[in-house]
């Protein structure tokens, strides 16, 4: 255990994170809190920033986004921002602040080789069952197969340190971490999801998984033997079939939105588009071969074939049983033990697990002594609920707050809200390298509320409007598809009318385009915060646990790229 314990970050040092994360957010989250809907109409850019949008944004644009930072210097207590208005008066200052409280400065991160490397001290890490097994990018999307692999080396790992053979992957959602861990380590893998077709759907995917394996397998034997390929020279990949057009895992996707979760589809069963099976070769599952009927068999032939028969279906149960999907609803107080009778000691994993699943996980794995290992990697913070926001829904499913969890931050009281956890939810790195906001949506959405409120009383509606702009070819379509959806009476605005607000505010787009950069920037920071009082908490606990911050995936890849690891320390 000693090489493990060397990487670990005192609680001590975890709160002097905090404590500089929080110091910055205390003048700095007014502008993270701003919501785009209500940017003319509350003037957030007249009350926040008191600079031109062009020059906010020749500074961004002329701040490596990747560069070391420096002091903060006489302004490291105001941090920009002006101490009598409040506003934003030196974007220079600001953006060195949001760079040295990110969780990437703060110096609380174990490299992810270093983990690997201690985790391996005390046991070698599973090896594929076979030659040839499957590979992810046979069957996910990009980013899916990215997070899947990296994943599942760090899960097995940890399973081989413990001296573990079960998993328990909670908000499995399509099972693709299920499926790999399970057919490719031979891990006994319980998938737990709310979704019934979620679960559904993984079952059969794996069921069909299975066999494409089993003939991926096949294949790769005869390769490795020197047969002959295909005709055509065609190989095993997500190529084959000539389905590769189908779109990959619609898991994780980040937005101005804030939304980065697996999406779970309505309806029972898989989906007719179901972007797995689309991947899946025409001839994964191969024909099995010629068998004589019984009647011409001779009475020792059917004995013997009903023997192979009862093995043949004794081995596929026990197959069947690797990897088991369950749907069940799970909260910090769900006894796992209820939903899966079989359970031993196992390995406790989430994959972007929303909102308040994510913190529910971290305190199963407190509570509960068969819950040995922990890889949590979180997703949709705009979902968890904070004990101390006034403007916050009633309790929690469950009745346990999302966050703060860490004593030492709900003795502060702290809490963000629920338009700067969205703002958390926000890609930085996917917009520095020039993906950027959508923002003309976002202008549009902007000026139709100023309609709203001049012309329908300032009209409030909990239905929200939704992905208009993508089926609007203008303006004033927009506004018309807008005004039906929330059911408004659209014969008292003629179109020149409509125009006229289009004509009036896109002088002053680039103040929202600024604003935005601003709030991309301030992302790091707020997720930095939601992370580390989760770290804390853990470390907070008196059982001698194990647990880290790691940067898990590429975040060009996957924004959502951090992960708590964390095991029971071991008796060695």
């Amino acid at each position: 255990m000693s090489s493990l314990i060397a990487l670990e970050k005192s609680i001590d040092t975890i709160k002097r994170a905090i404590d500089g994360i929080t110091d910055f957010l205390s003048v700095s989250l007014r502008i993270a809190n701003a919501h785009t809907v209500d940017f003319y109409t509350r003037h957030v850019w007249k009350e926040l920033i008191a600079v031109p949008p062009d020059s906010v944004l020749a500074v961004i644009c002329n701040t490596s986004l990747d560069h070391e930072g420096a002091p903060d210097g006489a302004a490291r207590h105001t941090y920009g921002f002006c101490e009598d208005t409040k506003r934003l008066v030196d974007v220079g200052g600001f953006l060195r602040a949001t760079k040295l409280r990110s969780l990437p400065a703060s110096g609380v991160c174990v490299p992810l080789q270093q983990l690997m490397d201690a985790l391996h001290v005390h046991g070698q890490p599973l090896q594929p069952e076979e030659d040839g097994t499957l590979e992810p990018d046979e069957f996910m999307n990009s980013k899916k197969s990215h997070e899947v692999q990296i994943l599942s080396e760090v899960v097995v790992s940890l399973a081989r340190c413990c001296r573990l053979q079960q998993v328990v992957d909670v908000g499995s959602g399509k099972g693709y971490l299920c499926s790999f861990l399970s057919l490719r380590y031979g891990l006994r893998v319980y998938g737990v999801d709310s979704s019934s077709s979620n679960t559904h759907g993984a079952r059969e995917r794996n069921r069909k998984l299975k066999k494409y394996s089993k003939a991926y397998r096949r294949r790769s034997r005869t390769r490795a033997r020197g047969g002959p390929r295909e005709a055509g020279g065609r190989s095993w990949s997500r190529a084959d079939g000539g389905r590769a057009s189908n779109s990959g895992s619609r898991g994780s996707a980040d937005g101005v939105s804030g939304d980065e979760a697996d999406v779970h589809p309505d309806g029972a069963g898989p989906e007719p588009e179901d972007p797995f099976l689309g991947l899946l070769p025409l001839e994964a599952a191969e024909p099995p071969p010629f068998r004589a009927p019984p009647a011409e068999l001779s009475p020792e032939e059917r004995e013997r074939r009903k023997q192979e028969n009862l093995e043949r279906k004794s081995k596929g149960s026990r197959d069947e049983g690797l990897y088991s999907p369950l749907t069940s609803y799970v909260t910090a107080e769900t006894e796992l033990r209820e939903i899966i009778a079989e359970l031993e000691d196992a390995v406790l994993v989430g994959l972007h697990t929303c909102g308040d699943l994510a913190p529910s996980t971290l305190r199963m794995f407190a509570a509960k002594p068969e819950l040995r290992a922990l890889c949590s990697v979180s997703c949709c913070y705009h979902l968890l609920s904070e004990e101390f926001d006034q403007a916050a829904p009633e309790r929690p499913v469950g009745g346990v707050w999302g966050f703060p969890m860490s004593q030492y931050l709900r003795d502060q009281a702290w809490f963000c809200g629920r338009n700067a956890r969205m703002s958390a939810c926000l890609a930085l790195e996917r917009v520095a390298v020039g993906k950027g906001l959508p923002t003309e949506s976002l202008f549009y959405r902007a000026v139709f509320h100023v309609i709203l409120q001049d012309h329908y009383n300032a009209f409030k509606s909990e239905k929200r409007v939704g992905n208009v702009y993508s089926k609007a070819g203008s303006f004033v379509d927009y506004v018309r598809k807008a005004l039906r959806k929330l059911e408004l009476d659209e014969s008292k605005l003629s179109d020149s009318l409509v125009q006229s607000y289009h004509d009036k505010y896109r002088p002053r787009m680039k103040e929202m385009e600024a604003f935005n950069m601003l709030k991309v920037s301030l992302a790091p920071c707020i997720e930095g915060l939601i992370l580390l009082d989760r770290l804390c908490y853990l470390k907070e606990q008196e059982k001698p646990f194990f647990c880290e911050l790691v940067r898990l995936f590429d975040p060009l890849m996957s924004p959502r790229c951090y992960g708590i690891i964390g095991l029971k320390k071991l008796q060695m």
